[in-house]
């Protein structure tokens, strides 16, 4: 279920059990829900939610630095090696490597397939004679929206921002129907 904040900025993915526990409390409104489909209780029933909407507005730290984690770092780079530009066997690389002094940092780290990490080794790309596809950078903070989930449902698009909803054409997501 996607999260909106009152102002109708895309917050957060939750599950369907803390969406109709927000429901319920008054804390949230159903948006877009599934046809023909309810969500029972002995003394209610929902409609089974897709999107909901917060009835206040939340304030949310934005470009505050997240943890680097396989995920989003696969999610950034497309789930593409960014050497040569597989698929396959991904692993986290240090541009610079840590034996030289590299930090764990966004700016420091790119998607690379195994064979490539192993090519690679101890040396900067330039030594290897690897360059990359496109230099590391922190990812957007929309990344993070659709990062929980295995494709993003069409009746979600209207409400991402287009980095987010734009995942699917990277690579990142499949989008659903």
């Amino acid at each position: 279920m996607l999260v909106l904040n009152a102002t109708y900025e895309p917050l957060n993915v939750t599950s369907v059990w803390r969406a109709c526990s927000l429901i319920l409390s008054r804390k949230a409104e159903v948006l877009e829900a599934l046809p023909d489909r309810l969500i029972r209780s002995p003394s209610t029933e929902l409609p089974h939610p897709v999107v909901i909407r917060l009835v206040t507005y939340v304030k949310v730290p934005r470009f505050t630095a997240r943890r680097i984690t396989r995920r989003a770092l696969f999610a950034r780079d497309g789930h593409r090696c960014q050497y040569c530009g597989s698929g396959s066997r991904l692993t986290l690389d240090h541009v610079v490597p840590r034996s030289r002094g590299g930090a764990s940092s966004w700016e420091n780290v790119a998607t690379a397939c195994a064979p490539c990490n192993l090519r690679k080794g101890d040396r900067l790309p330039h030594e290897a004679g690897m360059p990359l596809a496109r230099a590391p950078r922190a990812p957007h903070p929309d990344l993070y929206l659709t990062l929980g989930t295995v494709a993003i449902p069409a009746v979600w698009r209207p409400y991402l921002p287009a980095a987010a909803s734009g995942r699917e054409a990277a690579g990142g997501l499949q989008l659903a129907a």
